[in-house]
């Protein structure tokens, strides 16, 4: 088993005895995720979404990972990431979210990637392309039923579905939409959209439709349609907020104690003084920061707690600000001889998950994954890649 370095990533993943954190990376976790979505509608296909660079675990792995099990289209949100999946996958269907931008249309043929098309303009484009080669390329039609922000609106796409030779220059070759609440079952949005999607659905007869992500999936009126999208639930997210996660952990941060010191009582650690030692407290600093997606929000003061971290199988708070590089915990609950330096403490994992380190933050979930950084030594499990 080795560390996983794209060759096209930015940054090169340092090796774990020079690192100051390591980020395990679960690739069995993440394709049991696969399989538990899919068999939530087993009359569908499952799609995977590996936009920002598959949630930050890598884009290379993740998408590889994810076809050996069977699965056979993907999403992403920039054509930059379509170009580094084609570098591993010539041969699934390739979506890009975030369309088509003007002058773009050859590229996207260049490499079978099929545009997500949310506007007229984007469809003129896309077709008047199609035309000029004589070749009718598929594409995806986006229409918003809610979310307002990419897609057309209903109105928009029946009016576009009757325009003499413009749909008729490509094929169609999914129909979708995005939920806005999806996470929330019972708010009346959901109902309006499936309902709006149905409208949808009957525009373009025979085109395979898509409607679900994470959350969506488990939604007790089941609009799988034929093909659901999820994202952040491959990644080890809890689809459904407020009960038990059906997914299993896919990432597992540690960070190594680089010092432990001794703060008398009334002393304060880290910058301007938020934290103040009550009694004689032990300090253990470790590194991570911001810097590496650890984000500052997850600070703790004495008056308002902050994120935590396992130490010794003991969960220890954050004392005091998060700075670029530093986190400082107060391990005075621990006996002195339990931790030493270069010792690790977890952030994520050992019962601390990734919903709760969001929540935490006063944020999500995935704004931490999608954070997590690039000096950290990278260690894929359940693959030889």
């Amino acid at each position: 088993m080795t560390a996983y370095a794209s060759p096209t990533a930015p940054f090169a993943s340092p090796q774990e005895a020079d690192a100051g954190a390591l980020l395990t990376i679960d690739l069995s976790a993440l394709v049991k995720n696969w399989h538990t979505l899919a068999g939530e509608a087993p009359e569908a296909e499952c799609a995977a979404v590996i936009k920002a660079d598959a949630y930050g675990i890598g884009l290379e792995p993740a998408a590889s990972a994810l076809a050996d099990a069977g699965c056979t289209t993907f999403f992403v949100a920039h054509f930059c990431e379509a170009e580094r999946f084609r570098a591993v996958n010539s041969t699934a269907t390739l979506y890009v979210l975030n369309g088509l931008l003007p002058g773009t249309a050859a590229h996207f043929a260049a490499i079978g990637a099929r545009p997500v098309l949310g506007s007229r303009e984007e469809i003129a484009d896309w077709a008047t392309y199609c035309a000029g080669i004589g070749k009718k390329l598929p594409a995806a039609i986006h229409v918003d039923t809610g979310m307002n922000r990419l897609g057309l609106r209903l109105e928009s796409a029946t009016k576009l579905v009757s325009e003499a030779g413009l749909m008729e220059a490509f094929t169609p070759s999914l129909v979708m939409s995005h939920l806005v609440s999806a996470e929330t079952p019972g708010l009346p949005i959901n109902a309006k959209q499936i309902k709006a999607f149905e409208a949808v659905r009957a525009l373009f007869p025979g085109v395979p439709a898509s409607l679900c992500n994470s959350s969506g999936i488990y939604l007790p009126e089941r609009p799988h349609y034929d093909l659901l999208r999820p994202g952040y639930a491959l990644y080890g997210g809890n689809p459904r907020p407020g009960r038990d996660n059906p997914m299993a952990p896919v990432v597992r941060l540690a960070a190594r104690i680089i010092q432990i010191r001794t703060v008398p009582d009334a002393e304060t650690v880290g910058y301007s003084g938020h934290w103040t030692a009550e009694g004689r407290r032990r300090i253990a600093t470790v590194s991570l920061g911001y810097a590496d997606g650890f984000l500052r929000s997850l600070s703790g003061t004495n008056l308002k707690p902050g994120g935590e971290a396992v130490v010794g199988g003991v969960r220890c708070p954050i004392a005091g600000r998060i700075s670029m590089d530093l986190i400082t915990l107060d391990i005075s609950g621990l006996a002195e001889d339990a931790v030493k330096r270069g010792d690790y403490a977890i952030f994520i994992g050992d019962g601390i998950s990734l919903d709760e380190v969001g929540t935490r933050a006063g944020s999500i979930g995935y704004e931490i994954l999608t954070s997590l950084g690039h000096r950290f030594a990278r260690r894929y499990k359940g693959s030889d890649r």
